[in-house]
This record gives structure tokens, C-alpha cells and sequence, in this order.
């Protein structure tokens, strides 16, 4: 293991907690924890790292502890995932660029890819996800993206980089993105020629509405992706007040079933929640309210653990259907419900029940159509 403590500050527990300390059943008592030195992560299931970093989104302030103040309501809430270990592997430093804070960021997220680990990024502004996506590429690893947010990052005439950085992550050479999906964008902030842009690169965009009415056809999406990025612009304004972009969007609990899919996913290691600002937070409930989303997401991690492999086919119901003249099978986890779709050229991908009603009714399922268009 590269030593990563050169990259690292730790995290200033006395920050944390004013009351003396955790309880048994709290997080804060169970999490391994960087303060003198870097903890052991051989067996950690989720690794913590705080970003700093949030010239991307045009702040220059010197210090930003929106990472700090969501360790602190994130280590208050209780641990009911003993299965789940988590380490904390502290703050990443901030460069003297913004381009040296995704270096460092880059450098620390590729090596615990190298073992495994799933990490989950916290603080920092939504540009982030570049250095995120430069692990991959780091490791020559093709990726399927998922971005939870209002708007869609794509503003090339934008001169604030986490406004546009999804055109380098989408076009840049060498491209590794697979596929990429947007989730819970709100139509009257996204030109109606960039989601035709989308469509035809065969992406897939879901609009917030489509989401909060059907968020169960959600949950496939999640489970083919590596990277996710969540940025809470996506959360409406009354359930994380430090987003003053809009008042509409994703409901606090939808956010954490989203995070909760997330971590439900054997696929997805790494996951991004940006954009938050403690000076626009009131009572800090926005920081509570990503606390939470990590918490759904180590719970959704805990699932995980459960599913049993595709291999396993007395683990799980087979249906056989026909629709169109294709012949398909359906398989549903006799452990989790879940739902997989045969292909045609017999690899099985991530669906819903409502795709096996579509095709038990002679219909093709829109996921399907989807993939095959991508093949």
C-alpha cells in the first residue's frame, strides 16, 4: 500500500463530539479512525475521506469543515450494521491548485480501489467527481457513471468548473465511461437540445418527477454502476436548506433511498456527496441530512452482503418468458426480491419487477430496448 498520510490530515476528533464522547451503540464508538495514525483497513468494508476542496464551484475561503460537521451528526447516529466495517481515513490536504487537489485525490482513491475498497467522499464541490473519475482512469478501469443532480453539468460557456465538468468527463480522451446515467434533473434548469445530446449518445436521464413517482425503477441503475455522484442541489430546499438553487426536488428520503441503492450495489465503489455549504446550512440540518444518506448507505451496504451470486440458481426464481419473438428469462432473489433480465447474448442485467410485467404482457421492456441500442 502506497503511504497515503502524506495526502491526509486527521480528523480532528475533539471537533466532534462536546459531550464526552460516544455511546456503545453509536457510530463514533465503532468507526477506525485517523488521528495520529493512518487506521488498519485490511477488513474496512467502507472507507470515509473528507475533501476540502471547493474552488471548482468558485469559493476561494481558506478552511471549509462541511466535512467535519458531518462526521459530527454522522458518528452520533447509531450502528446497527456490525457486519459493515467502516474506517475513517480522514481529510484530503488542498493543494496549491485545484488541479493538485484532484492529483492527491486521485493518487488516494486508485490505490484503495487496488484493495478493494468502497469508499464514500465527503464535502468538497461537485468537480469533484473528475478526480474521482481519474481513478479509473488511473487504473484503466471502464466505468459506468450515475450522477444525482437539478441541473446537468455540461455548460461548456461556463467559466465555474463544477458547472462544466461533466464535458471532459463525457469527451475527454482517453474516455472509460461506459455509460453514464442523470438522475432527478429538473427540466426548466437543462436545455432541451442538451438531453437530445444525451439521448443520442444513448445516456440515460430521469427526471425528478419520473423519480419521486416510480423511484423502485431506480434502484437498477445504481446496480450497474461504479461511480456516483450525488450532489445536493438534487435535494429540495426545505430538507437540506444550505441547497439555494430551487425549492423543488428529491425529498430527504428519497435522497437516502437513492444512497441506500447505492449501497446495495456490489458494483458501486465509490460514491461523492458534494456541493454542501455550512455557511448557507441553517441548524446544520443539511449535515444531518447527509449523515443520514451515509448511514442508508452503510444499511444498504449490509444488504449487499446478503445477495447471493447470479451463479447461485437455487437461490432464485426463474421465469421464462417470450415478448417480440425474443425468448428471455427472469431471475428474482429469493434473498433480496431483486430482479435480473437475460440479454441476448445471455449476459443478465440489472431490471425491475415492472420490466418482467412488461414482458409477461408481449411488450418490450424500455431497459431492454436501452441496452440493446448501447450494444
Amino acid at each position: 500500500m502506497l503511504d497515503l498520510i502524506e495526502f491526509l490530515d486527521p480528523v480532528p476528533v475533539h471537533e466532534l463530539n462536546d459531550d464526552g464522547g460516544y455511546t456503545d451503540g453509536q457510530l463514533g464508538k465503532h468507526i477506525k479512525i485517523f488521528t495520529e495514525e493512518l487506521p488498519d483497513i485490511e477488513n474496512a468494508d467502507i472507507v470515509l475521506l473528507g475533501v476540502t476542496e471547493y474552488r471548482g464551484n468558485g469559493y476561494f475561503e481558506s478552511d471549509n469543515d462541511a466535512a467535519i460537521i458531518i462526521r459530527k451528526h454522522l458518528y452520533r447516529l447509531h450502528y446497527w450494521h456490525t457486519d459493515v466495517i467502516i474506517a475513517d481515513m480522514g481529510n484530503v490536504k488542498k493543494g496549491a491548485s485545484v488541479q493538485d487537489s484532484y492529483a492527491a485525490i486521485k493518487t488516494i482513491l486508485a490505490e484503495l480501489f487496488r484493495l478493494n475498497k468502497t469508499v464514500l467522499i465527503l464535502g468538497g464541490s461537485h468537480d469533484i467527481t473528475l478526480a474521482q473519475y481519474y481513478a479509473y482512469i488511473e487504473l484503466n478501469q471502464q466505468v459506468e457513471a450515475t450522477c444525482i443532480d437539478a441541473m446537468i453539468d455540461l455548460r461548456s460557456e461556463s467559466p465555474i468548473r463544477s458547472e462544466n465538468f461533466l464535458m471532459e468527463m463525457l469527451t475527454g480522451e482517453p474516455n472509460m465511461v461506459k455509460h453514464y446515467n442523470h438522475i432527478a434533473f429538473q427540466s426548466y434548469f437543462v436545455h432541451p437540445r442538451m438531453l437530445e445530446t444525451m439521448d443520442k449518445l444513448r445516456f440515460d436521464c430521469y427526471r425528478v418527477g419520473m423519480v419521486t413517482e416510480n423511484i423502485d425503477e431506480i434502484e437498477p441503475v445504481f446496480r450497474n454502476s461504479h461511480l456516483v455522484s450525488f450532489d445536493i442541489s438534487a435535494i429540495k430546499h426545505s430538507d437540506a436548506p444550505a441547497n439555494k438553487n430551487c425549492p423543488n426536488g428529491l425529498t430527504g428520503i428519497e435522497a437516502c433511498m437513492l444512497t441506500r441503492y447505492a449501497g446495495f450495489s456490489n458494483k458501486t465503489n465509490s460514491m461523492g456527496i458534494y456541493g454542501y455549504k455550512p455557511y448557507d446550512d441553517v441548524e446544520e440540518m443539511t449535515a444531518k441530512q447527509i449523515s443520514q444518506m451515509v448511514w442508508y448507505f452503510i444499511d444498504g451496504k449490509n444488504r449487499c452482503k446478503q445477495e447471493a451470486a447470479l451463479t447461485d440458481r437455487e437461490l432464485f426464481n426463474e421465469y421464462h418468458t417470450v415478448f417480440a419473438e425474443v425468448e428471455t428469462v427472469f431471475l428474482q432473489s429469493k434473498k433480496t426480491n431483486r430482479w435480473w433480465m437475460q440479454m441476448p447474448d445471455q449476459r443478465f442485467i440489472a431490471c425491475s419487477y415492472n420490466d418482467y410485467l412488461t414482458a409477461s404482457n408481449n411488450q418490450i421492456p424500455e431497459r431492454w430496448l436501452r441496452v440493446q441500442e448501447r450494444n
